[in-house]
């Protein structure tokens, strides 16, 4: 964030003694003190371009016929919300999320830059950068680490050390993204020598624990992690805030914790070090819901007292990523991040203020968020050639064997997976699908020209025809796809490579829908409302042709994470996290 002119300083000096004119001045409210924990009745904010020049009752000497006056009486000012982690280099574009986040008074977004980053790289998480920059809001982002079970992407994309100096240099970049306990416990060099990076620059390292716990936990934090989302009870979350962590609850897309560890609120514990966190928010959420403004008005309505649900999403953040001095609060000298609410337990904005300027009114957008324009390099990611066939499907078995064991993808949930070993018979030479005991093909591909590719076995997903392909795949740049049978996978990947990326569902040679993603293979140019719409056409299709989960496109795309367990694939095979290293697909 960068510092002030003397002369802009000097500006707010003189507004506050009342020799100058305020910009923006809102009177009569009360107004929720994130420092002290109080409600203080009655009070005027001054503005003076995008900063607060006083707080207080002595105002009207700076409020002339030039100033824009908004009267809170009877309402109730609190700091705009800030999201602490989210995901949002993915699907839609940030001048779609803007729009929403705007009505609904988040003013501050800190993000994860790891799928941009896992498919281009440096240059991709630069592009991001640039797109997130002269909105409404402020955009945070944190560097990704690039922790995956695919070689071609640690090569490909890999953040270096001397990267990752740039990178850290840039004012709105806080850090490190989540780097994956067991990726860190395990010693990986490029991972450690960034966090030492990292923590020499003096921002943060963010964490991801889920499954630490005892020793590993305690040497994962002493490994110089700062804060952790991934705790999913309330006893989670006491024994991070004890070990010194920085606490988000999870309340998004992928999980809901909010309901779940609502008990911790009864604690008698400082909980300065305690926020909520969306980790991401689908486009069918976020229209239907909200944003931060939803969250914070669960965590009311879940009995979180009302000031300790607003300090969760404003102070404590920004007091977390060393921005408190900018943002976070209602106090001079702060960027002026304002909502007018009616009531404290009524989160609606009647105004929301961002930088000093009024952004939203009764729910309406008052200033629109800037619309990036992608350059070429991110619309072409994909650089295979869409001349896939059902042979580039098959599985051969070398010598005369009729049976053999294969380790198989067992889905258990709509995230988690095992390993499981099946007996299959050798047809022609090959390994086919069974549909019979739900055994389909899963195929991971890499997007260049001559790339790899692997097509193993999964089984458990209920699908009983067609099949599905994404480019959307975590921590990996592959292309994913998963059928019934192979002409359908071609099908359905070379639908997706015509495209530039998206979800495809094929079946019987045709494609019955498809939402493309062009930029990067990862984002939409369409709006909220068009992406919410395909995303549920898409499940549908999915649903009608037997998959059993709930969301196609994020079931599939977490096969390729090492972030949840345990058997996982990528373009050069099957990767056992539990035995951190690839496994043979036929067991001889």
């Amino acid at each position: 964030m960068k510092a002030d002119s003397r002369e802009k300083r000097y500006g707010l000096m003189k507004v506050a003694l009342g020799e100058a004119e305020a910009d923006l001045a809102i009177i009569g409210g009360d107004i929720v003190n994130v420092y002290t924990a109080e409600v203080v009745k009655n009070l005027t904010v001054l503005i003076k371009g995008d900063r607060i020049a006083y707080v207080g009752e002595l105002a009207d000497k700076a409020i002339t016929s030039h100033t824009e006056v908004i009267d809170a009486k009877g309402k109730v000012l609190i700091p705009g919300f800030i999201d602490g982690h989210t995901h949002i280099d993915s699907h839609y574009s940030i001048s779609e999320l803007v729009k929403f986040a705007i009505k609904g008074g988040t003013t501050t977004i800190v993000t994860e830059t790891s799928d941009i980053g896992c498919v281009l790289g440096y240059e991709g998480v630069m592009q991001f950068i640039r797109s997130a920059r002269n909105q409404p809001v402020k955009i945070f982002t944190t560097v990704p680490p690039v922790i995956t079970i695919s070689p071609v992407t640690e090569k490909n994309s890999g953040i270096t050390v001397s990267q990752v100096r740039k990178l850290l240099k840039l004012g709105d970049v806080v850090g490190l993204g989540e780097a994956y306990w067991a990726a860190v416990l395990n010693g990986n060099d490029r991972v450690l020598e960034l966090i030492a990076e990292t923590i020499k620059a003096g921002k943060r390292v963010e964490g991801h624990s889920s499954g630490a716990n005892g020793n590993k936990l305690q040497a994962y934090i002493s490994a110089g992690i700062s804060s952790c989302h991934e705790p999913i009870t309330a006893e989670e979350i006491l024994e991070r805030l004890r070990l010194g962590l920085f606490v988000l609850i999870r309340e998004g897309e992928v999980r809901r914790e909010l309901e779940t560890v609502a008990k911790i609120k009864d604690e008698k514990i400082d909980f300065s070090r305690l926020a909520v966190s969306s980790d991401g928010l689908g486009a069918e959420d976020i229209i239907s819901y909200g944003y931060m403004d939803f969250i914070v008005q669960k965590a009311i309505d879940l009995g979180f007292a009302p000031v300790l649900a607003v300090q969760m999403t404003t102070l404590n953040v920004a007091r977390h990523f060393n921005l408190g001095d900018h943002i976070g609060g209602i106090a001079p000298g702060r960027y002026a991040d304002i909502l007018v609410i009616p009531d404290l337990k009524t989160i609606k904005a009647d105004y929301v203020i961002s930088n000093g300027r009024v952004v939203a009114k009764d729910g309406e957008v008052v200033v629109p968020p800037r619309k990036h324009r992608y350059p070429g390099s991110l619309r072409q990611s994909i650089t295979r050639k869409s001349n896939f066939t059902a042979r580039d499907f098959a599985v051969p078995v070398a010598g005369s064997r009729s049976k053999v064991k294969v380790r198989v993808i067992g889905q258990i949930t709509e995230l988690l997976t095992r390993e499981a070993v099946m007996d299959m018979p050798v047809i022609d030479g090959e390994l086919k699908c069974d549909l019979n005991q739900d055994i389909l093909k899963v195929a991971a591909i890499e997007r260049s020209e001559r790339g790899k590719s692997f097509t193993g076995f999964i089984r458990g997903t209920g699908l009983k025809k067609g099949a599905i392909a994404v480019s959307t795949s975590w921590d990996c740049s592959d292309i994913i796809v998963l059928g019934t049978g192979d002409a359908d996978m071609a099908g359905a990947i070379n639908r997706v490579i015509e495209t530039g990326g998206g979800v495809v569902v094929f079946a019987d040679g045709k494609i019955l829908i498809e939402l493309s993603l062009p930029v990067a293979g990862l984002t939409s140019l369409e709006p909220m409302e068009v992406i919410a719409a395909k995303q549920q056409a898409v499940r549908k299709a999915a649903t009608d042709l037997g998959f059993k989960f709930p969301d196609i496109c994020l079931t599939m795309a977490v096969l390729t994470t090492p972030a949840i367990p345990h058997l996982r694939i990528c373009e050069s095979g099957l990767f056992n996290l539990r035995q951190n290293g690839f496994v043979s697909l036929i067991m001889e």
